[in-house]
């Protein structure tokens, strides 16, 4: 591995959690390869884009179900302010449920899926529906999986533009780690404004400090991740609130729910989720690249500590004045917060990992029984007519 994250990879095997560990790991690789697969795609994503980003009659949605549907949540805000186009994140398992309220036959309608395996039932049910239920619809299928229903039902077809990650993306193991990464930095580097040659940098330069980022938090999160904590709380502001949500799902997945896991708003905390603190708690903010974002954070950061209640307080992201003893800092570049959300949600990751090795589990497969699957199992789509 090129990352300190494995001690050696015969521990992580007989851990039970090689294929997670491997894939946490490799994300800057996979991020800068991914850098040259959207170079070779340029000219076919623009041709599909066209000018639809901007008409202000045209609506973008962006989807997917559980991990998927965050990175929607990461990437519409961003996107819907630097264009015309009406762009926003809806799970497909709000879609679905009620199409209605989403769609309109007589709007043009883009929809944007993403998907690990591109074969859960939703992810092909919300393609058929958007079909079905709008007169000018096309779709753009984000998927890491070459052989999955996505990729395969959109071959060939005029109204579908098929993005397949690097083949390295496809998780083998339960948790999705650098599949979400992967299909959230193709998003913003598909649908940004700024020059493609910038887009570019800005994958290569996340790649190195991807792998300046494993090698420094390392030892630090595996350290962390001894300690006893039942419940943790990642809190997060405006794109990071997803990121907060994904990190919380990390922890209920990789430890099977035995951990209690949680994700707020610095703001929103205030208002009742603070009763959750107690001594067995873990609080970690997901520091904004925003000014305005981070003086409300501090607020909340010095409160937690003052007050002494939750068992441990931290945060994560750029280094600045505010830091304090025991955060996860990074001199990262000067980006929007969802470009550099893969390299914050490393420590969650990492911290699920080395949790869920910590209670006696195993990482790769932390449901043996078949509770929860790798591929979402029992969808009934049901009609929508």
């Amino acid at each position: 591995m090129d990352a300190s994250l494995l001690p050696d990879l015969p521990t992580w095997q007989r851990l039970g959690g090689a294929n997670t560990a491997e894939e946490i790991a490799h994300q800057p690789r996979v991020w800068a390869a991914l850098a040259s697969l959207l170079e070779a795609a340029q000219a076919r994503v623009d041709g599909f884009l066209g000018q639809a980003l901007r008409d202000p009659n045209q609506l973008v949605i962006f989807t997917g179900a559980g991990s998927s549907g965050f990175i929607a949540e990461m990437v519409a805000d961003q996107i819907n302010a630097q264009w015309p186009a009406e762009v926003r994140a809806v799970h497909t398992t709000s879609l679905l449920t009620h199409p209605a309220l989403y769609l309109r036959r007589d709007r043009p309608t883009l929809l944007v899926s993403f998907g690990r395996s591109g074969s859960s039932p939703e992810s092909v049910a919300a393609v058929d529906l958007v079909r079905d239920q709008v007169e000018h619809a096309r779709f753009v299928d984000i998927t890491c999986n070459a052989e999955g229903e996505l990729a395969t039902r959109g071959h060939g077809r005029s109204d579908t533009l098929s993005l397949l990650m690097p083949p390295a993306s496809c998780d083998r193991a339960f948790a999705m780690t650098s599949s979400l990464s992967c299909m959230l930095l193709a998003a913003l580097s598909a649908f940004d404004s700024a020059p493609w040659a910038t887009r570019m940098e800005r994958l290569r330069t996340l790649a190195g400090h991807g792998e300046r980022a494993l090698d420094a938090w390392d030892g630090a999160v595996a350290t962390l991740a001894q300690a006893p904590y039942s419940r943790v709380i990642y809190l997060g502001s405006g794109p990071l609130e997803a990121v907060a949500r994904e990190a919380a799902l990390k922890v209920l997945e990789l430890t099977a729910g035995r951990v209690l896991a949680l994700a707020n708003t610095p703001l929103g905390f205030r208002h009742g989720p603070k009763s959750t603190l107690n001594g067995e708690t873990l609080v970690v903010m997901l520091r904004s690249a925003q000014p305005l974002a981070r003086r409300y954070e501090q607020d909340l950061l010095n409160e937690l500590r003052r007050d002494g209640i939750a068992g441990r307080v931290l945060s994560i992201g750029p280094d600045d004045a505010d830091r304090a003893e025991g955060d996860f800092v990074l001199a990262a570049p000067a980006l929007p917060d969802p470009w550099l959300a893969p390299l914050w949600l490393l420590v969650p990751q990492c911290y699920a990992l080395q949790r869920s090795a910590a209670l006696g589990m195993t990482p790769d497969n932390p449901f043996p029984d078949g509770t929860v699957n790798r591929v979402v199992q029992g969808v009934t789509i049901h009609p929508h007519g």
